[in-house]
């Protein structure tokens, strides 16, 4: 095995405290925080826990902390590791210990889990099973894969869906649980037993094609730092420092991976709140902040509690409303801000209602002069979304819902990128599988049946088996011919990646495998659309000096890219709106059922409850200066009218913090201001809806099919079978390819795993 860290730059190395630069006297970087922040700043020596409530400027601490930690000369670039949850916040951390410290601050690990953990192992590829150019699979890549798998096994797609399988898995990765650490239990309860079958058949085929899922990323590098201890012993000595964001969200498998890392100097600073933990759903444990002081005794424990965000009313419901939670180390948040106006709490007779009056609300305040930008509507589920922008239209309102379709998901997008993917890495068989017959290259089921068959039996990748069968009579002329073709161009096009920008390598790419010209031909309405985006791609990798670096970004980055120069209204999730802030946001939908919702209380019982009021929580800490709660007694749930309550949370608001308008028929011409009633009749009836087209048919997915045999155990004067050429004798072996004169079909070369004896 090659040496582990060869691949180490030796600037990388950890420099010995005597080298390291005296320590500096405070500057005017510390001027200007709080009590509090700036004794966040200045523990830098040991376990670390900053609760940061909302509002409390954990940004300004955490960039403050990481230039104070250079400027006192406790460590080199090199030595810190700065964790965050967004690609953004990692960018935005940059700049601004770089403004800080009046210089770009280059070597330094900042970054996502994923983005790090992913750089850790491809420097350690081969001990983990792995090459050090694999590829990173995303969600629809993991799917399909899944479905080749489920098909093999003759699973029955349809009771047990990819997806269902996928998220089962994920769960185990969360969890840092490789296929033999699974309890026995555990597995023979998933799926009926068969999410654990489809595990190991599942990351086996991920290293016979050189791949990884985000779950791995976590999964494997802790699997390499338990099972290489000097490895692990390397980078406990190379970080002295380590630093969290975002620590409430994070799951199992993060967990493990950032104590192995700060056993060695101890100096984990974790920067998180515990009444913001919501994403339980993806495998986030707030078990892990809740438990720091007992993982790490003698921990400092410093809390943020003066917000400079919202008024104190506001401040007021939200910290009365998450006090009924048990699951919490507690705070307080306070504010040197004006009172401000009252939490709006607005009952009304249906759903249809609700929408005009936040609409009529918007409207409202934007007349007399706020902009769109400022304000937001906050919802539990996406569904809810709908009625809210058919009353913008109406209204011509500007608005963006966020989460919707990104760029980088887009069909033409994923498969310009799967050429690059190739390109990169000849074994990404998802990737090689998405475009070999795009455009159309005239390559049927049947001859795709015979690739995937040869790569199984032989533990191969589809490239390497293609190579292999056109030396052989498996295939007809012309097949051979139109994949020696499109091999001679992969081959090309890697050595032009060595020359080239990946811009003008794409641009080629694009124009020489035809695919560009594919949709020019293509009369649908959406082609022109297709072109131009496609288009833009090119424009957008000339923002990357390698393709490498371009394929980590398409994995890694799921920001959403919307044009922001419009002035806009925002609609998202509650789920999606964590982090940002509003002077005005809506929070519609709160009633029993819809929020809490009643599957998460069906599903985790009393912490799903708590994790809902953590949510109600973020929404309320979103607003600056005006928040309104809605409830309706009417609301159509999947197409029907139903009746509700409005929502425990509305209870839990204190009085003196809230504004309640009269129930029922409300509709409000400003905050504080009641009008008229008015109100819709509830419609029986089932409601329509899109359905979103799917990319690919299921006859699209090839069943792989087992080989029966291998050329041990055959020989000269053997006997054998071959489905397509019938009965035969083997006249000679080499290796695995067999020369046979079939009885009908003549003199054929073919591979041993196509044959069986008889």
């Amino acid at each position: 095995m090659n040496d582990p860290f060869e691949l180490m730059d030796p600037a990388d190395e950890p420099a010995p405290v005597s080298e390291l630069a005296a320590p500096q006297r405070p500057t005017v970087y510390l001027d200007g925080l709080n009590e509090s922040q700036r004794e966040a700043v200045e523990a830098m020596d040991g376990p670390v826990l900053v609760l940061a409530g909302a509002g409390t400027g954990k940004t300004r601490v955490l960039t403050t902390r990481l230039g104070h930690i250079l400027m006192q000369g406790k460590a080199r670039p090199g030595e810190l590791l700065a964790v965050t949850f967004t690609n953004k916040a990692a960018r935005e951390m940059q700049d601004r210990v770089g403004q800080m410290l009046g210089t770009p601050v280059e070597g330094w690990w900042v970054g996502t889990f994923h983005a790090l953990a992913a750089r850790i192992l491809r420097r350690h590829a081969e001990m983990v099973g792995l090459k050090p150019n694999f590829v990173i699979l995303d969600t629809d890549d993991q799917v399909r894969l899944l479905k080749q798998i489920l098909d093999a096994r003759e699973i029955d797609s349809k009771r047990f869906p990819p997806r269902a399988f996928s998220a089962v898995i994920q769960r185990w990765k969360d969890r840092s649980l490789m296929p033999n650490k699974v309890a026995e239990s555990e597995a023979a309860e998933a799926l009926d037993g068969n999410a654990h079958k489809v595990y190991k058949d599942y990351q086996k085929r991920l290293q016979d094609i050189n791949a990884a899922d985000f779950g791995d990323l976590l999964m494997l590098c802790v699997h390499l730092f338990q099972s290489q201890p000097e490895t692990l012993k390397y980078y406990q000595q190379r970080f002295r420092y380590v630093l969290v964001d975002e620590y409430q969200d994070t799951n199992v498998a993060q967990y493990l991976w950032l104590r192995l890392l700060a056993q060695g100097h101890q100096n984990l600073c974790c920067v998180g709140d515990d009444d913001q933990s919501i994403y339980s759903w993806r495998g986030a444990e707030v078990g892990n902040i809740l438990r720091f002081e007992k993982d790490f005794p003698g921990a400092k424990v410093v809390r943020l509690e003066q917000n400079y965000r919202s008024t104190p009313h506001i401040l007021g419901a939200a910290a009365a409303l998450i006090a009924n939670n048990e699951g919490r180390l507690g705070k307080t948040l306070w504010t040197d801000l004006e009172d401000g106006e009252k939490v709006r709490v607005l009952g009304v007779w249906d759903s249809a209602e609700e929408a005009r009056w936040v609409g009529d609300e918007i409207e409202t305040f934007h007349r007399n002069g706020e902009n769109l930008s400022t304000m937001a509507i906050l919802v539990r589920t996406s569904a809810q979304t709908r009625e809210f922008e058919e009353r913008m239209i109406t209204l011509a309102i500007p608005y963006q819902v966020i989460g919707g379709l990104r760029f980088y998901e887009r069909q033409e997008i994923r498969d310009a990128v799967a050429y690059l993917r190739v390109i990169s890495s000849p074994d990404d068989d998802l990737a090689f599988q998405r475009i070999v017959n795009l455009p159309k290259r005239g390559l049927g089921k049947v001859a795709m049946q015979v690739v995937h068959m040869h790569a199984r039996a032989r533990g191969i990748s589809m490239v390497v088996a293609i190579r292999e069968l056109i030396t052989t009579d498996e295939l007809k002329a012309r097949l051979k011919k139109t994949f020696t073709d499109l091999l001679i161009n992969f081959d090309q096009w890697r050595k032009q990646a060595q020359d080239h920008t990946p811009a003008d390598l794409m641009g080629i790419v694009l124009d020489e495998s035809g695919y560009m010209d594919m949709w020019k031909q293509d009369k649908s309405i959406d082609a022109p659309g297709r072109i131009e985006n496609l288009k833009e791609l090119v424009v957008g990798l000339s923002e990357f000096d390698t393709m490498t670096s371009f394929l980590e970004h398409v994995s890694l980055v799921m920001d959403n890219e919307d044009n922001q120069s419009t002035d806009k209204i925002t609609m998202m999730t509650l789920h999606g709106a964590k982090g940002l802030e509003f002077d005005t946001v809506f929070l519609p939908g709160w009633e029993d059922g819809l929020f809490p919702h009643q599957r998460s209380l069906d599903e985790s019982g009393t912490n799903g409850l708590e994790e809902e009021r953590r949510l109600a929580y973020v929404g309320l800490t979103r607003a600056r200066k005006r928040a309104a709660v809605s409830f309706a007694a009417n609301r159509r749930i999947y197409g029907q009218w139903q009746s509700s309550l409005p929502s425990r949370f509305v209870d839990e608001l204190p009085a003196e913090h809230v504004e309640r308008a009269r129930q029922m028929g409300i509709s409000g011409g400003g905050f504080g201001e009641d009008h008229g009633a008015s109100s819709s009749t509830p419609r029986q009836g089932y409601g329509g809806g899109w359905k979103r087209a799917q990319e690919r048919k299921p006859e699209d997915d090839i069943v792989f099919a087992q080989a029966r045999v291998s050329s041990n155990g055959l020989g000269v004067g053997q006997r054998i079978f071959h489905q397509k050429f019938g009965y035969g004798k083997i006249k000679s072996v080499d290796g695995d390819k067999l020369d046979i004169q079939f009885e009908k079909a003549g003199a054929k070369k073919v591979m041993a795993s196509f044959v069986e004896t008889v």
